[in-house]
């Protein structure tokens, strides 16, 4: 398989990825993340970054992480971010999906049609008020909390990664995919180029 990540910058304050991707024998499609913390390294937890998500539902998992194949509403659990939330407000609840992660690792089913760029989710960080937009043509996102972020990890300025001190919002197809037939297709075959898109864009809010 042959990838290439492109990452532009541009006037309109945006990191736009693109990936594209061929491959000479059946293979499935890359996707990368990036840990975020929008007030600065070094500024403690996101506990208290307001998080909002596009979606409707999410891929649940078994005790091993790996998704059961149900797709299933978050309406009424601890993945309801269709408005905005704190994430330190549902994290902490005692869900069965949170317990087997001990902490948020979950795939959600954005809410669009085909594979046109559409807003995924958008991130408030209330003292700084950056704001910080996910934009994206994946049918999923994942919204991941490491564990193993422990501060042994060396960030920016020599500021080491503690737990709780960042999050990632990683566009994707939905993990395990290959093992569920209702799940968005991974599979990418020789003559066919995969290509996707993921823009953060960044502005402040006064």
């Amino acid at each position: 398989m042959d990838v290439a990540v492109t990452y532009t910058l541009t006037d309109k304050n945006e990191l736009v990825i693109d990936y594209e991707a061929t491959t000479d024998r059946n293979g499935h499609e890359p996707y990368t993340h990036s840990f975020f913390n929008l007030a600065g390294e070094g500024a403690g937890d996101i506990l208290d970054h307001v998080l909002t998500i596009n979606a409707n539902e999410f891929t649940p998992v078994d005790s091993t992480l790996i998704p059961t194949g149900e797709i299933r509403n978050v309406k009424g659990t601890a993945f309801d971010f269709t408005s905005a939330h704190k994430i330190r407000e549902r994290i902490n609840q005692g869900e069965e999906q949170l317990r087997f992660a001990r902490v948020m690792i979950t795939n959600w089913v954005l809410n669009k049609k085909g594979d046109e760029l559409s807003l995924a989710a958008k991130v408030t960080e209330p003292t700084s008020g950056r704001v910080m937009e996910v934009w994206t043509t994946e049918p999923g996102m994942q919204f991941l909390l490491w564990k193993f972020l422990d501060g042994k990890d060396i960030g920016k300025n020599k500021k080491p990664y503690q737990l709780r001190s960042a999050f990632c919002l990683e566009t994707q197809h939905f993990p395990d995919s290959p093992n569920h037939p209702n799940f968005p297709s991974v599979v990418l075959k020789p003559g066919a180029t995969y290509r996707q898109k993921t823009i953060y864009r960044f502005s402040a809010e006064k």
